[in-house]
């Protein structure tokens, strides 16, 4: 078999091999010839023994090319597997039979060809396209050899109320399957143009050059054809026995999926998570239907391989994931232990009944500075039930994935809580998303339910969101029918009022899902971070322990999470009037209305909402002053808080104690610091009194229940150990670990695993290191740490610099070049913002320059932008990454443009 046409191929890998056929498609006695791809011979020759074998099937119209890497993979010494790639019968480089070869048959085949090969545990199916429930058919024949199961983009079961893919139906239509699958090749250049990005001409060729010729392609027809579209079909039988044999299988899965696949979307992805609960599973943004050919499968797969218990386990020790002794006491203390679950909800069903039962306990403001819609204890905890008693009538229950489409509110509130006591998980991404991300974020959550006002509905129905839709208000029957609605929150509010006495407990499994919060995607696409409903009880727990909010506090909530929060901490909480997807839409008035609507104490808002406020203090009335006097308590986090910023927002609430809590969606919140506290921290900075302190912004100490730690940058930019310190001066990744950090990334196994490396600690991606008085400074993100020549450059303390030159409102430091050899670029924000971007006028580049060379770095050049690239949701992290790809094209005279 000639191979040099197979880029990726070694020679050695191409076999054939005679097999005795027991299939009802042959006549007895017949014997058909295989082609495979078997690093066998290789490992052999290299005196290495394999830990298994991978069998690797293919689907239509490919062949075990589409398995090259992971051959490449399985020879490395480090790692070795056998890995045995087939083409079917009729497909790739094996014998075309002349016969019509259905599921059962081909499931047989694969019997008949391990058999030949002698071919005996452990091993682990490799599955794609129809290849997948190909290779699953023969992993529930010979349970004795299997012990794993690798899928990627595949089917075994048609999803309820859904069609076939319509390219499907195409291929399948009498008019055009014959044509287009078996007479002309295009079939497999319409497969082939499903890679993102582009499959290289060579790559291609290989792929085509087993097809050349029309009697080259009966395969391909046949396997469109053998396509079970209904109970009708003679493959429905065996499609659905590997469906449902599927729930029995508990060895080890993983799951690797482009979701850009028109053929096997998420839906697909959706109902063999349903069949193998407990499988790994990976989407990667961005790829489709040849999601092997679009990303890297085959380090996730080995990768996966040797986490198994049975081989063994890559990573950091636990035993070595301890903290080293330095800094305050405090950090080193035992985690204490947890306290008895109480469910999210616990502190409703009090409020309701005691006291303060007839008091606001949640409000939302109209922009006119009215209280546009309120609900008190009762009404909330009454609201609560009589909706999780009509969801529960409509299909939602324990595990359901309900998306929340609605602003923060009073409805989105009665929602959430709603959803959560009958033990559904509900999905918030926000509209701060922008169209593509939340789009994004809906499909690869797969909701089983969508509830969401008008115009989510309207863009569910326009882009094919998922999910059973729920209106929030009543629509006229026209209206409901175009966008799909089934039912309204009001409609289930009343059908649950007369049977929601009694048939709600506070019985929940405190390790269960309760909630995927998505992140803000200013780091890359926006992640789902799942929480438990022991996690959400926690984080609650923190926020009350750390900043003292108890029962009967009144909470303005500036930022979605803290309104949420509100009823469960037993706070009243109101929303002010603004837009959620913009938070620097937040007006003073605007505040001080909402504010005074409850007599506020407690008011959480983003940096960006906070320099709105100063912005439009001029407008603030003097019983809007007076509203605002009364606030004792800001929280202000999402990004960096500048600590001019927060000392102007001190005169405008004089007697509130100011505090920036870092944090993530992932944990939140990490540490807490004071303003008093950040400009003492400060004042020793400059005066160098305290070892380590600088360089940074200074978020403070842990908060009640949370360890801190660092893994020491390495001269590469990146954290390579297993050692967490805490060592003051001592520059690494941030680690924390607390009770109330999330379950994981939504199946985001890969981004996971990273993050969980070392036992007991999440990996932030964040960049920072501690002071001898223990306090943590975060100099930025890791994915912006930039490798100049001879040092490693975190940006925040040198932008913090430049930040206060008169002038400037934002900068950013970004890498241009090779790692390793990167200048540094300063990118400024001005004030009044620059006509254009581009280079820098000199006097403004001079101060830049020397400044950031104070800071100790030394920048190459200076540019302006109008307005920094921001992230939606908090308009205040700066893109660093799309910042340095526009300075790349700058400084390489290309057009500026807009970064």
């Amino acid at each position: 078999m000639v191979t040099a046409g197979w880029p990726g191929v070694r020679p050695e890998w191409s076999r054939e091999i005679n097999v005795p056929s027991t299939s009802d498609a042959d006549a007895p006695g017949t014997v058909r010839r295989w082609h495979l791809l078997d690093n066998g011979a290789e490992l052999a020759r290299l005196g290495l023994t394999p830990a298994g074998t991978l069998l690797c099937v293919h689907g239509n119209p490919t062949w075990s090319y589409l398995w090259r890497t992971l051959l490449a993979a399985g020879s490395d010494p480090a790692h070795p597997w056998r890995v045995v790639a087939v083409d079917q019968l009729d497909m790739g480089y094996s014998e075309r039979t002349g016969t019509f070869r259905r599921l059962a048959d081909r499931i047989n085949d694969l019997g008949d060809l391990t058999d030949a090969l002698s071919l005996d545990g452990p091993v682990v199916t490799v599955g794609h396209d129809w290849g997948g429930a190909i290779s699953l058919g023969w992993a529930l024949a010979h349970p004795q050899q299997l012990t794993g199961v690798v899928l990627t983009n595949t089917a075994v079961h048609q999803p309820s109320g859904s069609e076939i893919p319509p390219a499907l139906r195409l291929a399948l239509h009498p008019a055009v399957h014959k044509w287009g699958t078996t007479t002309s090749d295009t079939f497999l250049r319409v497969t082939h143009s499903l890679a993102h990005p582009t499959l290289p001409a060579d790559v291609r060729g290989a792929y085509m050059a087993p097809y050349r010729g029309a009697d080259r392609r009966a395969g391909v027809g046949n396997f469109v054809a053998d396509i079970p579209v209904d109970a009708s079909h003679p493959s429905f039988p065996a499609l659905t026995g590997v469906a449902e044999g599927l729930r029995g299988v508990t060895v080890p899965a993983l799951m690797l999926w482009g979701p850009r696949d028109p053929i096997f979307s998420d839906r697909y992805l959706k109902d063999l998570t349903g069949r193998l609960p407990h499988a790994e599973v990976h989407r990667f943004e961005g790829a489709g239907h040849l999601v092997a050919e679009d990303r890297d499968i085959a380090s996730p797969v080995f990768q996966w391989l040797v986490s198994q218990p049975d081989v063994s386990k890559i990573g950091c020790p636990e035993e070595e994931a301890t903290t080293t002794t330095g800094g305050r006491g405090q950090q080193n203390a035992a985690a204490p232990a947890p306290p008895a679950f109480r469910p999210l909800w616990d502190l409703l069903g009090g409020q309701a009944a005691g006291p303060a039962g007839a008091d606001t306990a949640v409000a939302e403001m109209a922009p006119d500075g009215t209280v546009a819609r309120s609900l008190n204890w009762q009404q909330l905890d009454r609201n609560i039930l009589d909706l999780a008693a009509g969801l529960r009538a409509a299909g939602v229950g324990r595990g359901s994935r309900v998306s929340l489409m609605v602003p923060p509110g009073v409805d989105l509130t009665v929602a959430l809580y709603a959803c959560v006591r009958l033990g559904a998980v509900v999905v918030v991404a926000d509209a701060g998303l922008g169209t593509k991300g939340l789009s994004r974020a809906v499909k690869g959550a797969t909701p089983d339910f969508l509830i969401g006002i008008d115009k989510a509905l309207a863009a569910a129905s326009v882009l094919g969101w998922p999910g059973r839709r729920i209106s929030v208000r009543a629509l006229p029957a026209v209206r409901r029918r175009m966008l799909g609605v089934e039912t309204s929150l009001n409609a289930l509010a009343r059908s649950g009022a007369g049977r929601s006495q009694g048939q709600l407990t506070d019985s929940v499994d405190p390790d269960a899902p309760a909630a995927v919060l998505f992140t803000s995607g200013s780091t890359g696409p926006a992640k789902g971070v799942l929480y438990t409903h022991r996690q959400l009880a926690a984080m609650r727990d923190t926020v009350a322990e750390t900043f003292g909010i108890r029962a009967g506090a009144r909470l303005v909530a500036g930022f979605a999470p803290f309104a949420l929060l509100g009823p469960a901490l037993g706070a009243v909480s109101v929303t002010p009037a603004m837009d959620v997807t913009a938070p620097r839409t937040l007006t003073a008035s605007a505040l001080a209305d909402a504010a005074a609507a409850i007599n506020a104490t407690v008011v959480f808002a983003s940096p960006a909402a906070l320099r709105n406020v100063l912005a439009t203090r001029e407008g603030l009335s003097a019983a809007g002053q007076r509203a605002l006097d009364g606030i004792e308590l800001l929280l202000s986090a999402g990004a960096p808080v500048p600590e001019p910023l927060l000392a102007e927002v001190q005169r405008l609430l004089p007697r509130a104690a100011l505090h920036t809590p870092y944090g993530m969606t992932e944990a939140l919140p990490v540490t807490d610091i004071s303003l008093e506290q950040i400009q003492a921290a400060d004042v020793e900075a400059a005066a160098g009194t305290v070892p380590g302190a600088g360089n940074g912004v200074c978020v403070g100490w842990p908060v009640h229940g949370a360890r801190v730690a660092v893994i020491p940058l390495a001269a590469d930019g990146t954290a390579p150990g297993c050692h967490p310190v805490i060592e003051a001066g001592v520059t690494g990744e941030i680690l924390v670990s607390a009770p109330h950090v999330k379950e994981a990334y939504d199946r985001l196994w890969l981004i996971q695993r990273e993050s969980s490396s070392l036992p007991g600690w999440h990996r932030t991606g964040d960049v920072g290191h501690f002071d001898a008085a223990g306090r943590l400074w975060v100099e930025g993100r890791l994915a912006h740490v930039v490798t100049a020549p001879g040092a490693v450059v975190t940006p925040v303390g040198a932008e913090q610099a430049i930040e206060r030159l008169d002038g400037v409102r934002l900068a950013a430091l970004a890498g241009v070049g090779p790692a390793g050899t990167q200048a540094v670029v300063a990118v400024v924000e001005t004030v009044p913002p620059a006509r254009r971007a581009g280079p820098a006028e000199p006097q403004l580049a001079g101060p830049v320059r020397s400044t950031a060379r104070k800071a100790g770095v030394d920048v190459s050049a200076v540019l302006v932008v109008p307005a920094q690239p921001t992230d939606i949701r908090h308009n205040a992290k700066i893109d660093r990454t799309r910042l340095s790809r526009w300075a790349s094209r700058v400084l390489a005279g290309g057009r500026p443009g807009k970064p």
